[in-house]
């Protein structure tokens, strides 16, 4: 059996309704009752000191705890604000890119290729923080490990990482190529539906759990995409749009689920070089086709002093940016925050299209781009959210039964807990 695959558990990893690819280092196993981890059976004489400390551990536990809470749910709050900012701002300036560059492909592998800074990014953070340093060679030797016993070998790196190369271009390109036909509000509700599509991918190709809530946001999803059709008339421009920004969420999902099946989840350092690789891969291997489309005016781009390379590294950026969060802000907040995030540059770009003049909000649009943001809320539940319900309200109903008691029938209840210890003692 592989290294990575006795260290992770791909079925059991689907569980999170974001589905990140990547885990906390350090955190394989979560440690539990740290506050019972004293002696639990103590001499009569030391039990009240024992008592007593035993409940200033656990205090100070439980106030840890909630330190450590409400500092990932304020890093939670700026995660929301950046990736909101990252990702509805790459949307925006990329349509805007389009008014002055119309290349999708070639704004796809530029960007892509800025993925070569992963890795060499992560290593720095790694020598500033780690208490073990080690060297660029060790630790990409370390990370290699993820592949396999024998490391990134080519067998590997065609039928492993080169698929998933393959899915991120066309998620990219395709979502590029939507925005040249619609307005960023549709795309990017409708790519919201990506969520719904991992949870069915997930559920059929890995067996993941059924999930009732789930399924109906999975149908909400789908009843969204068709009144966003409707919403423009079924006319063959918006419908091209629509298609291929569906399309692109399709491949999104499969990407993550896929990435699940094949190479489980990753260590930061693990998913920094995969996506080093894939962005090495792109510069390597797809550098001819932007200079193919030229030639065969496929894609129009200026001369190198016109091309508007202010746009192009922008819209580069930003996605970068919106990666890196989305893949390694587990490391600091909740994955929930992450994708509230994602949701929330909806309502961004829609502001910024109804300034614009470049969108038309009817109400069968109003009504397509709500569902589908609650079908992506609804995916965002926990497994346990119904048995959780179940607990708080009878956690709510004992706490009710106790004072009805002592008003009713206090006294006679004492008596027979007395008559029954009694009894139990003889």
């Amino acid at each position: 059996m592989k290294k990575h695959s006795a260290r992770v558990a791909p079925l059991s990893a689907c569980n999170s309704p974001v589905l990140t690819l990547t885990k906390v280092e350090g955190e394989e196993r979560p440690r539990e009752h740290v506050a019972h981890s004293g002696p639990d059976v103590q001499s009569a004489p030391g039990a009240a000191g024992t008592d007593s400390s035993s409940t200033r551990r656990k205090l100070h536990c439980c106030i840890r705890i909630t330190a450590v809470q409400v500092r990932k749910a304020l890093w939670g709050v700026a995660m929301v604000m950046c990736v909101c900012s990252s990702w509805a701002g790459s949307t925006q300036l990329a349509k805007l890119t389009f008014k002055h560059f119309d290349a999708p492909f070639t704004l796809t592998w530029f960007a892509t290729t800025w993925n070569c800074l992963f890795f060499p990014l992560y290593y720095v953070g790694h020598l500033c923080k780690s208490p073990e340093r080690q060297t660029a060679r060790q630790r990409l030797r370390e990370c290699c490990r993820f592949f396999g016993d024998d490391g990134l070998t080519s067998k590997v790196f065609f039928t492993k990482v080169a698929p998933f190369g393959l899915l991120w271009i066309l998620t990219n390109y395709l979502y590029l190529q939507a925005l040249r036909k619609i307005n960023t509000t549709d795309v990017s509700a409708l790519f919201c539906c990506n969520k719904a599509f991992v949870f069915l991918l997930s559920w059929i190709v890995l067996r993941d759990r059924f999930m009732g809530v789930r399924i109906v946001a999975a149908i909400l999803a789908i009843a969204g995409i068709v009144m966003m059709t409707y919403a423009d008339g079924f006319h063959s421009h918006s419908v091209i749009g629509i298609t291929l920004v569906v399309t692109s969420a399709s491949m999104s999902a499969l990407y993550k689920v896929l990435f699940k099946m094949v190479l489980g989840s990753a260590k930061f350092g693990e998913a920094a070089l995969f996506l080093s690789i894939v962005g090495g891969a792109n510069f390597v291997f797809l550098s001819i086709l932007p200079v193919v489309l030229y030639f065969t005016q496929v894609e129009y781009i200026d001369s190198p002093d016109d091309t508007p390379w202010g746009y192009l590294c922008g819209v580069a950026a930003l996605l970068f940016a919106f990666n890196i969060l989305v893949n390694f802000g587990i490391a600091i907040t909740y994955p929930t925050f992450i994708s509230l995030g994602i949701v929330l540059s909806v309502p961004v770009n829609a502001m910024v299209d109804f300034y614009t003049c470049e969108i038309n909000f009817n109400t069968v649009r109003l009504i397509a781009v709500s569902i589908i943001c609650l079908g992506f809320l609804m995916l965002l539940l926990p497994e346990d959210w119904d048995q959780g319900i179940i607990r708080l309200s009878t956690k709510l109903r004992k706490r009710d039964e106790p004072a009805e008691a002592s008003a009713e029938g206090g006294p006679s209840w004492r008596g027979r807990a007395r008559t029954s210890m009694s009894t139990f003692a003889r």
